[in-house]
């Protein structure tokens, strides 16, 4: 018999400590102790919560803001690293699943970073990272393109649990691909943009991608999204005179849970600091799926093929065989490296 979980989620809508790595992981594990203590079984974090968002790259120009890019690749985290231990500790202690959003450092190139999401289980395992598919607009003075390899949607005990970063949201085919893997539990996690266009409402456009996601795919959707602080506010305006009134514009950050109806769950939070609580029931996911399955009956899959590359994108790829030339016939030999063992 199908038995779908009841579970209670919690949705972050909180400021890093700008730029500081150490207090900000603090603030985190603070926030995750603070959820489990409220019954949550799952809580999610804005998208790069640790530590910053690169607001300069929406203020100034790209070579007053490489000062800043330097300040937060210093600041940046690795992957696997002490940083990310110290997340895994604190889920394994309260006991919860978190998904939070990270600059990741690249392994390879300490000038290259990544919009990362990490996925830890309750018990401190590290499900899976995402790294944000395509940097939107300004992003891209920060942030690599990322890859296929973290579109995957995890088998845990409050449901699949899929998750995408800010702009993705709006990526049909990235969010079709974790709906097809029987994403039932989605978590969306988006930063403040108070400097997008005058007419564009953020708050407003964070909750309607939220509302077509679970409407289109049936499932609950988590929106965590940051706060601007007024730490950020003062650190910007050493950048750019104007950048308070810039930075301080109203509904510019939504946080709360969607339904599978597509509607909101509880009272969600407009701009505000603290944490929403919702109780979820993915059984509530099954009459709407009997009239549009997008990834069932309500497809012509004859019709439509989408293929998803999930490799891991790599500067170099190594083998483990050494490759020399016979000198006698110019013949391509294979042999074992030294001291490797052939079967």
């Amino acid at each position: 018999m199908l038995k779908l979980p009841k579970f209670v989620a919690a949705a972050v809508q909180a400021a890093p400590v700008f730029l500081d790595t150490p207090a900000t992981i603090e603030k985190a594990v603070s926030l995750i102790r603070e959820a489990r203590a409220n019954g949550a079984d799952l809580i999610a974090f804005p998208e790069v919560f640790i530590p910053a968002y690169p607001y300069w790259s929406w203020i100034t120009d790209p070579v007053t803001g490489g000062a800043w890019f330097d300040k937060l690749a210093r600041a940046a985290i690795v992957e696997p690293g002490p940083e990310v231990e110290i997340l895994r500790s604190a889920a394994r202690e309260a006991g919860i699943h978190v998904v939070i959003g990270i600059n990741e450092r690249s392994a390879s190139s300490i000038g290259t970073l990544y919009n990362t999401l990490l996925t830890i289980g309750p018990d401190g395992t590290l499900l899976g990272k995402h790294r944000k598919l395509m940097p939107t607009w300004a992003e891209k003075l920060t942030w690599a393109p990322g890859d296929g390899a973290g579109l995957k949607v995890h088998d845990t005990a409050i449901g699949p649990l899929g998750a995408l970063a800010c702009g993705e949201n709006t990526n049909t085919l990235a969010r079709f691909t974790l709906l097809a893997q029987g994403e039932l539990v989605h978590v969306a996690s988006y930063i403040s943009l108070p400097v997008a266009p005058p007419d564009y409402d953020m708050a407003e456009a964070i909750k309607l991608r939220a509302m077509a996601h679970s409407f289109e795919g049936k499932v609950f959707t988590i929106v965590s999204c940051s706060t601007v602080s007024e730490e950020i506010i003062a650190a910007m305006e050493g950048v750019v005179p104007d950048a308070r009134a810039r930075l301080q514009r109203k509904s510019s950050a939504f946080s709360g849970v969607i339904g599978p109806d597509g509607r909101v769950v509880g009272e969600p939070l407009i701009d505000e600091e603290g944490i929403v609580y919702a109780e979820i029931d993915l059984g509530r996911c099954i009459q709407p799926k009997q009239m549009h399955d997008i990834v069932g009956h309500y497809n012509r899959f004859d019709v439509f093929d989408l293929r998803v590359n999930r490799r891991r994108l790599e500067p170099i790829s190594l083998t483990e065989r050494a490759q020399i030339f016979d000198s006698d016939d110019a013949g391509l030999i294979e042999t074992a490296q030294p001291g490797a063992h052939s079967a």
